[in-house]
């Protein structure tokens, strides 16, 4: 089967910079004057490390448009609420960006993009106009690419030209509902969904045995009872001319597996040929409480097993010996319940249940009230204790948090420092590198955090500024996994001074990171880094030094400084 993967593309790691508080801001963007600045030596290669990945999250229908053949189709022409169309963004857009350098340059090593498979149909209205599927969570048919997104072919492109740029594949993946009914999306039977009652989170059975929202059908995921397959999906099937082929195929799957012909199976089914087929790298799991949790571990072991059919099916396109990755949108989960979610009357350890990282919604708390030392400090115990071998992914905007740590977009440098320098892995959610706005006049709820990407601002002095930092953290943190994966030690705590290292199998790495330094000449102590006589490099100035007596010295006119030996 030709799957539509609903890719979460994952990449090159990210970040590191300096800045205390909101008011170092203007004077994080000063550029150097007086230092002799040579060019940044490329650091030996480190192995890839889930834990300390740098994730970029975009929606493909407003990144790039790289095919505007498919920008009108399915007769999807309905005049919406603003912002609630599709904008004309696809696969082949990503693709350009990957091919550009884009993310190389942004130190992105793990891309993930939105839900790609084939959408419902017809537009829904919420109440703030037409809205059609444009965000990919709206699932018509698993088994298939969105024609607005593009095609199989394109996708399987998109995943062949994002691992020859070292970039892995998160794909963004829904097992909890199907899109909404329209006069062209017809119910599944009841044997598949519910349609209510609608969810009150009162306790477990009212967050999971319940709709989302209204019209929104749920699949039920307890059910092992075997079922048919919808009578609307096998019509739609033997229209395209593909209804014996998929048939072949599930008799295949469930005959090999020996798992029940349940609705959530069908689903893995087909949610697992895009990693068998295609090498995708990881999942992101959208609505994680709302499914039972016995649900993910089945569906992670079976991704597992075709991710290793693929390795042993592509042996000269594996990347690394990672085995598949899981990540989790559990929402509300924060890193101080440590592996827990508590629905009232059950805790839930979803780590137990498939999952290697959960998405960390306090961090945006996190950030705001404590300091860099205070921040950084708290987030590398939680991995070195509670969370060893596991992680949690930090954002600081996304596509539905209307709260997120910087909505008006004034701390744009102090968000990259926070973000890329934390332990765990970073998710940057597409235009926080260039100052996209987040406030857009008229639209209404998600909309306003889900409008084009801001391209053109490239060409403001300001907007290059920005991304440069962002490209200079990310870079940093993409070549040394102990930034995200490893240990944090403060070296002194004014100037701010730092160390990272990491240690596993026979890989190491450490760095020394200051920030808050002062412009000009500033020396900075890594004898519990860098022995004397090592030459560093500082590469957010691209300035060199030597180790003498435990210390090094940097001339720039920079506050951050990010120090790793030079190669």
């Amino acid at each position: 089967m030709k799957h539509l993967l609903t890719t979460s593309f994952l990449i090159l790691f990210s970040v590191f910079i300096s800045c205390k508080s909101d008011t170092k801001e203007t004077s994080e963007k000063t550029a150097i004057t007086e230092s002799k600045t040579i060019k940044p030596v490329a650091t030996e290669s480190m192995p890839f490390i889930w834990e300390g990945a740098n994730v970029y999250f975009l929606l493909a229908d407003r990144f790039k448009n790289g095919d505007p053949t498919n920008d009108e189709v399915l007769e999807r022409t309905k005049e919406t609420g603003v912002l609630r169309g599709f904008e004309g963004g696809d696969i082949k857009g990503i693709i350009q960006k990957i091919e550009d350098g884009y993310f190389k340059n942004l130190g992105i090593n793990a891309l993930w993009v939105n839900p790609l498979v084939e959408q419902i149909h017809e537009s829904v209205d919420e109440g703030t106009g037409n809205t059609y599927a444009f965000h990919g969570y709206w699932a018509k048919d698993w088994t298939t690419i969105d024609p607005n997104f593009g095609t199989y072919d394109d996708l399987k492109k998109l995943v062949e030209v994002a691992h020859q740029n070292d970039i892995r594949i998160l794909m963004d993946v829904v097992i909890n509902h199907t899109g909404p009914v329209t006069d062209k999306d017809p119910v599944w039977s009841d044997d598949w969904v519910r349609t209510g009652p609608q969810c009150t989170y009162k306790d477990y059975e009212t967050a999971v045995k319940c709709t989302l929202v209204e019209n929104l059908p749920d699949i039920k995921t307890e059910s092992d009872q075997e079922v048919k397959l919808p009578e609307a999906l096998v019509a739609k099937w033997k229209k395209e001319g593909r209804l014996d082929a998929e048939l072949d195929e599930l008799e295949i799957f469930f005959a090999k597996t020996g798992l029940k012909r349940s609705p959530k199976n069908y689903i893995i089914k087909w949610l697992t040929d895009y990693v068998k087929e295609l090498g995708i790298d990881g999942y992101r799991v959208d609505t994680v409480k709302h499914v039972e949790e016995g649900v993910w571990s089945v569906l992670a072991e079976q991704a597992k097993l075709a991710f290793s059919e693929w390795k042993k099916n592509n042996p000269n396109k594996v990347l690394d010996n990672n085995e598949f990755y899981v990540l989790g949108e559990l929402y509300g989960y924060g890193i101080d319940g440590k592996r827990f979610y508590d629905f009232g009357d059950r805790k839930v350890d979803y780590y137990a249940n498939g999952f290697d990282n959960l998405i960390n919604f306090q961090f945006k708390y996190d950030a705001k009230r404590l300091s860099y030392e205070k921040l950084y400090s708290k987030y590398s115990a939680a991995m070195q204790t509670g969370l060893i071998g596991k992680s949690v992914m930090n954002y600081i905007t996304s596509h539905d948090d209307g709260d997120p740590f910087d909505k008006e977009r004034n701390k744009t440098f102090e968000s990259a420092t926070k973000l890329l320098l934390t332990p765990g892995i970073s998710q940057v959610y597409y235009g926080d590198e260039t100052g996209r706005s987040l406030i857009i006049e008229g639209a209404q709820g998600d909309a306003t955090l889900r409008s084009n990407m801001n391209w053109d601002d490239l060409e403001k002095e300001e907007t290059k500024e920005l991304l440069q930092h962002w490209q200079k953290l990310g870079k940093f943190r993409k070549d040394h996994p102990a930034i995200g994966a490893g240990k944090h030690k403060m070296i002194s705590e004014t100037p701010y001074v730092f160390s990272r290292t990491f240690s596993k199998a026979n890989a190491s790495d450490g760095v020394v990171i200051g920030l808050n330094q002062r412009k000009g000449t500033k020396t900075l102590k890594v004898s519990s880094i860098f022995k004397d006589g090592a030459v560093l490099t500082d590469t957010y100035s691209g300035t060199t030094a030597t180790v003498k007596e435990g210390s090094v010295t940097i001339k720039s006119d920079y506050e951050i400084v990010l120090l790793e030996a030079k190669k």
